[in-house]
């Protein structure tokens, strides 16, 4: 029995397995793929002459030792009642007589398969296939290496992973994640647009991510998205500190971040609206946690970010008035429900805080609750005036609306009044078709009648004739 020895197969396969992150049988599995690549083209430079098709290697594989430190090359025949000499194709067929000098099995039958050991001599496994071998390797241990990331990482898309900053491309920080306590780390992108303005990014630095996508390229192969931008973050960062909200007693109804502030003078922040069925729970105070616990771990992963905790509510003007947290509201107006449009009158001293920094805190509130929010100091609102312009305004769009919907009427009418147009002609040219076909009949009858009555004048004359001849000839 041949085998191609490979001095420390054992201790390359366990090398390779920790260098590229996967377990010895995957590793196995590559190898024996490369090695049956690299028999094949040792096999077309001894044939140089001979064509081979694309399947013609499909029945050879390879048989690792990992004692003997070496591989066999195996392959599987059909058995054929023929001599040995009129085999036409020796690698996919055997002769049955050559079979029973090898084998002493008497149950062997034409149509059997057997495997045969093809593997070459060391010396003639020479350095093309070789280097054809380590090719195909190194590009199945990226195709293992691939098809493990992505089955490791599809399963934990919009979840939170801790991440260390390992280098960097350009304006991305590449970070090393990983998908549980023992698991290898596997490298992330972390672009420029998800990172947060108040986070330094240095070397082995370590902050918690939000997987966002596992991307399959054709060239690159499965590449992980990871943000610290995201709203999605801090929804888990909450899920994970608060346990009410992991057993669903305090659910987060709705979310509004902004990450990149409009200028550098305002910071991070973030809105977040709970809710629960449960009486004896409070929502607001479970996600703050006690003397501000919880918030706090949240605040400090996202380098002390500003988070608005509020109370969801069924009533738009409740809702609203509690997402200017911290500012307190007065009173809240609904000027237009259909468009969504409120009022909020809030005291002198409130109307900056509710406002906010550049009119973030209303911006996220509008968010938030998906109301348009003008705010007005109480003091200055003029009530009659306000109604009068939301009147003026109602009675504007009503009368565009109006005034819209005829043009769609009349559109339709036009269209209406062409296809009963098209209707009509059609018709028609029907009647018309039916008339010149009824015409045609008429004809062809008439037609039809004075051959039969020239028929019948010919037959006449002829009778005459005959007449004429007989009394001639008496």
């Amino acid at each position: 029995m041949t085998i191609v020895s490979l001095p420390g197969l054992k201790a390359t396969i366990e090398e390779i397995s920790q260098r590229y992150n996967l377990p010895g049988s995957a590793v196995e599995e590559a190898l024996r793929e490369a090695l049956v690549k690299g028999y094949e083209k040792f096999r077309r430079s001894k044939a140089r002459n001979e064509e081979f098709s694309e399947e013609y290697f499909e029945n050879f594989n390879v048989q690792l030792d990992t004692e003997e430190e070496g591989f066999q090359i195996l392959t599987t025949k059909v058995i054929v009642d023929v001599s040995k000499d009129q085999i036409e194709n020796r690698d996919h067929q055997i002769a049955l007589s050559e079979v029973k000098e090898q084998v002493e099995d008497l149950e062997i039958e034409v149509g059997d398969s057997v495997v045969v050991d093809v593997t070459p001599e060391q010396k003639d496994f020479g350095r093309m296939a070789a280097i054809q071998t380590k090719q195909v390797l190194l590009q199945k241990l990226r195709d293992q290496q691939r098809k493990l990331i992505q089955e490791e990482f599809q399963d934990l898309e919009d979840t939170v992973l801790q991440a260390r900053v390992v280098r960097f491309e350009r304006q991305s920080a590449i970070v090393a994640v990983t998908s549980g306590l023992g698991q290898p780390e596997v490298e992330a992108e972390l672009p420029k647009r998800e990172q947060l303005p108040n986070d330094t990014y240095r070397s082995n630095t370590t902050f918690k991510v939000y997987l966002k996508k596992v991307r399959d390229t054709p060239h690159r192969g499965p590449q992980l998205m990871v943000s610290r931008a995201t709203a999605g973050l801090v929804v888990e960062l909450f899920s994970n500190e608060v346990p009410e909200i992991e057993e669903e007693i305090v659910r987060i109804v709705a979310v509004a971040r902004e990450a990149h502030p409009p200028s550098r003078h305002v910071g991070v922040r973030t809105k977040i609206a709970v809710d629960t069925l449960d009486r004896d729970v409070d929502p607001v105070g479970a996600s703050i946690g006690a003397r501000g616990s919880r918030i706090q771990a949240v605040v400090n992963e996202l380098r002390g970010e500003k988070i608005d905790v509020i109370r969801w509510s069924p009533d738009p003007a409740t809702y609203i008035a509690n997402s200017l947290s911290p500012a307190r509201v007065d009173r809240v107006v609904l000027a237009d429900a259909e468009d969504k449009q409120s009022l909020v009158l809030v005291a002198n001293d409130q109307l900056s805080l509710a406002i906010g920094k550049e009119g973030q805190n209303v911006r996220l509130a509008a968010r938030l609750t998906g109301w348009r929010i003008d705010i007005k100091d109480i003091d200055l609102f003029d009530e009659e005036a306000e109604m009068a312009k939301w009147a003026a305004q109602a009675e504007a769009k009503a009368a565009a609306r109006a005034e819209i919907e005829e043009e769609f009427e009349e559109e339709a009418e036009v269209e209406e009044n062409a296809e009963t147009a098209e209707t009509s002609v059609e018709n028609n040219v029907d009647i018309e078709e039916i008339k010149a076909e009824e015409a045609m009949e008429t004809y062809d009858e008439t037609e039809t009648e004075i051959g039969e009555a020239d028929s019948s004048l010919e037959e006449q004359i002829e009778e005459e004739a005959t007449k004429t001849e007989e009394t001639e000839t008496e």
